[in-house]
């Protein structure tokens, strides 16, 4: 028999979110069943009592790096660039319980500030491995979150992909950044195709995706490889694409001034599963492709004022008819996986780009359905939404907390002035996976003190690493900046012309 669940005398938020009625909810098995007038009987039925609650669609987010979890805090004055050449201390050394652990932290930080699913990208260095996929997949199972998890994959490093990088070093350090590599291509995309004819983890919610990281970072026939993978077995895929101004520069130099995305078109990537993570410096003919194609874009603030990487064009995106959601990025480049925080900064955001008036901000309402249903159809999630027939993936929040004194409009205040402190409990699917604050799947004590094990063990190894990175980082810096000066003043040439 169908489990039957009635959330009674809740204010849940209408689709719109723009307004919080007083409602009875049903939800029967994994969906939701109907809205009812508050007081409803209904047989068979167990009733838990919602009052003092607003009930919200699971925030869904579009755009993260489960391997993120164990880097929290890891840097301070860091571009992307940066971010990037410290890769191989960050994340270096890990074995396939840490890739297991720092996925957990990630899932249990994501649910507990009111999500319910993620647009995953893992990294493994020098590429995926079925194993570690299998662990990263178990531990959002283990949490309980949906999740897309598409491995970060390509087979030209850092170093490699950007033009003039390794000669721009100390002559000292050239021949170690020329020596580290990826796995081969055909390597990978064999990886990628087992794990797609193997996985297993549907059912738990978690679908395989494909994520070849940066367009630079993929020869022709990685890229063109990935598509054929992504198109046989039906996968969504994500990529950082027009990031930080120094990639969209390289980009124009490699592929003879077409953009990341036009090159990543010609490849065959650009479709209806595939979306665009950041996309800060997409053109407005990129905004035409994206939308032509059918295509998505993860808007991810916090990491871009973080990374100093600008403003993705939200407002621009939307009307070309992309489809736009909102994400968190890594908890290496962002920090946290914190939802709330990103709809407030993709509200104030909008309110910075020279010229824009209020018809070009984003408005509470609208961030909120981003947040949700936006960052859903990324994912391809029937979910985002509270209304009958979808997915039963919610959030109670706590109308008695300090966020919520008074209520005085349930969109305004999601964005102004929650934060995830006022979560109590987060359904996916019907069931409980956050009760009174409390997260049902893992024993957060020993998650806790396997986390600071780990990361102590991790920083003694990664001793060594972290100091040829320090070393090389100020001439990294400074090739790559240059890189999107050049670039920054070539297009102002050409609008003057």
């Amino acid at each position: 028999m169908t489990r039957r669940l009635l959330l009674r005398g809740a204010r849940v938020l209408a689709p719109d979110a723009r307004s919080a009625p007083l409602a009875d909810l049903l939800i029967e098995g994994d969906r939701i069943a109907a809205l009812l007038p508050p007081g409803s009987a209904v047989e068979d039925a167990e009733v838990v009592e919602a009052g003092h609650r607003l009930v919200i669609p699971g925030l869904v987010n579009g755009h993260t790096h489960g391997h993120g979890g164990l880097a929290k805090g890891a840097g301070d004055k860091w571009d992307l660039a940066l971010l990037l050449a410290h890769a191989p201390w960050v994340g270096g050394g890990r074995g396939l319980a840490d890739k297991k652990l720092s996925v957990q932290l990630t899932a249990v930080e994501l649910l507990k500030k009111g999500c319910t699913a993620a647009f995953d990208l893992p990294a493994e260095f020098p590429g995926p491995t079925p194993e570690g996929l299998e662990a990263m997949a178990e531990a959002y199972a283990s949490v309980g979150l949906r999740a897309v998890l598409a491995p970060m994959v390509a087979d030209l490093n850092f170093f490699e992909a950007t033009p003039g990088l390794v000669d721009s070093l100390p002559e000292a350090h050239r021949a170690r950044a020329a020596a580290m590599r990826m796995a081969p291509a055909a390597e990978t995309l064999a990886t990628l195709r087992r794990a797609a004819q193997g996985w297993r983890h549907g059912a738990s919610g978690i679908a395989l995706g494909l994520g070849p990281t940066i367009p630079l970072h993929g020869s022709e026939e990685f890229l063109r490889g990935c598509a054929a993978l992504a198109e046989e077995f039906g996968l969504r895929v994500q990529s950082h694409v027009a990031e930080a101004r120094y990639q969209a520069a390289a980009g124009e130099l490699r592929y003879g001034g077409a953009t990341l995305l036009e090159h990543m078109d010609r490849m065959g990537l650009v479709g209806p599963r595939f979306s665009v993570a950041h996309g800060v410096w997409l053109t407005e003919g990129d905004l035409a492709l994206l939308a032509k194609r059918g295509g998505g874009l993860s808007h991810n603030p916090g990491a871009n004022m973080r990374l100093a990487s600008g403003i993705a064009p939200a407002r621009a995106a939307l009307r070309a008819g992309v489809t736009l959601g909102i994400g968190t990025d890594g908890s290496s480049s962002s920090d946290n996986q914190n939802m709330f925080e990103a709809m407030r900064l993709a509200a104030f955001a909008s309110r910075l780009w020279e010229e824009a008036d209020e018809d070009d901000w984003l408005g509470t309402a609208e961030t909120v359905r981003l947040a949700t249903a936006g960052s859903a159809a990324l994912l391809g999630l029937e979910a985002g939404e509270i209304a009958p027939g979808r997915l039963a993936d919610l959030v109670l929040l706590d109308l008695g907390h300090i966020n919520w004194m008074p209520l005085n409009d349930a969109a305004n205040q999601l964005v102004w002035t929650e934060d995830g402190s006022a979560v109590t409990d987060v359904m996916v699917g019907g069931a409980w996976k956050l009760r009174d604050r409390r997260v049902l799947g893992v024993d957060e004590a020993k998650l806790a003190a396997e986390a600071q094990a780990a990361a102590d063990r991790l920083r003694a190894a990664n001793a060594g690493a972290k100091e040829w990175c320090e070393a090389i980082a100020p001439h990294v810096a400074c090739h790559c900046r240059a890189l999107a000066r050049g670039w920054t003043r070539s297009r102002r040439l050409l609008r003057a012309e």
